[in-house]
């Protein structure tokens, strides 16, 4: 061994990708607003979304329990990336430490869907939106499969500074101390 290798070999299996990415519209009513804003995530996303409910009523927001108030799909794959890529030039690729959770996901949210490049309709207005970007890693099915599930340890699990870096590896972003 005379000359060590200056770069240690990488490892596929610590190797971090995109698991799925969630875009979520709250909208705070149920009805016609709330359809339409189904209507976009349709558009976005080319999935058919889901109405999330109200857990409790809400006198001073005028909500009820159980009343949909909000609609999220979820998309993995390439398209998850190409969606993402989209909301992150809205942001400028700029995120704020604070957007990284300390397991290593992280969310963002745009005032307006047109930025996204979907033309504006007026029978269906301007929705803001959630973007949340679940990270993963090979090997993170022992947790979820049924037969022998088991617990990813700990030097395997993604922690916000992992998230951080490829994240400016990645999309040459830049991560405000804010």
């Amino acid at each position: 061994s005379a000359a060590q290798p200056t770069a240690k070999p990488s490892d596929c299996m610590r190797e971090l990708k995109i698991e799925k990415l969630v875009l979520n519209i709250s909208v705070g009513e149920s009805g016609d607003r709330l359809t339409r804003a189904r209507k976009v995530l349709e558009e976005l996303s080319g999935q058919s979304p889901i109405d999330s409910k109200a857990r409790y009523t809400v006198r001073t927001f005028g909500i009820r329990r159980n009343e949909k108030i909000a609609t999220h799909a979820t998309i993995r794959g390439p398209k998850a990336e190409e969606i993402l890529e989209r909301g992150l030039k809205v942001k400028e690729y700029e995120l704020r430490a604070r957007n990284f959770s300390a397991t290593g996901n992280f969310g963002f949210g745009i005032q307006e869907h047109i930025d996204l490049g979907i033309k504006y309709d007026t029978s269906i207005g301007i929705f803001g939106m959630d973007f949340y970007v679940v990270m993963g890693r090979p090997g993170f099915r022992v947790s979820r499969r049924k037969h022998a599930p088991s617990r990813i340890g700990a030097p395997h699990r993604i922690n916000k500074l992992e998230t951080i870096e490829w994240y400016k590896k990645k999309f040459d972003g830049i991560v405000l101390q804010k």
